[in-house]
């Protein structure tokens, strides 16, 4: 890897059972959204994957859930690192997506399930307090359809810069790392690349 390589990362996502499995072992995801003065915010929530879609619950009353509504444009990211499981894939995955309600009590029973025993998978007595905790009127679900994907995995920039990685695990360059890098080093008076 030239020293220079380090600027070029899209070359870095995950594949496709990557992006499921780090959905599924990832802890914790960041829930951002724009506030009414366009200020981009974000909250640490607990979350479930299912049906290729990220599925968060919090008090319908807080600003978050006016934001959404006016806006249901949102990302998620999630990290790797969070993840204690060391078949984690390392790296970090952004979601763009479109954010729906759900205030049905079936939608509730399966989601609160779910993510209970996500919580506490080894805990029975844990995972069913946590299910009662969050078993509360005030309480929405939103579920996210995901429309764009930003992926690193870093165990692959890693590998890249030990001269280990092959060239077909690599992804497609995407534009931000071609055209508008390039943009960039011209205007910083650099070679292209």
């Amino acid at each position: 890897m030239a020293a220079e390589d380090h600027e070029i990362v899209s070359i870095y996502g995950h594949s496709l059972d990557q992006r499921d499995l780090l959905m599924d072992m990832a802890p914790e995801c960041v829930l951002m959204w724009a506030t009414k003065d366009g200020w981009p915010v974000g909250v640490v929530h607990s979350y479930v994957w299912h049906d290729q879609k990220i599925w968060i619950t919090f008090a319908a009353h807080r600003h978050r859930a006016e934001a959404i509504r006016r806006d249901n444009r949102v990302s998620v990211t999630v990290s790797g690192r969070t993840s204690q499981d060391p078949e984690c894939p390392k790296g970090q995955l952004t979601a763009k997506g479109l954010a729906q309600f759900h205030d049905d009590e079936e939608t509730k029973k399966w989601f609160y399930r779910a993510l209970s025993r996500k919580v506490s998978p080894n805990d029975k007595d844990g995972e069913n307090s946590f299910y009662n905790l969050l078993d509360s009127p005030l309480r929405t679900i939103i579920s996210i359809e995901v429309v764009k994907w930003i992926s690193f995995d870093a165990d692959k920039s890693h590998r890249d810069r030990l001269g280990s990685l092959k060239e077909e695990e690599k992804t497609p360059r995407l534009s931000s790392d071609a055209d508008r890098m390039n943009e960039e080093r011209k205007r910083r008076g650099l070679e292209p690349r």
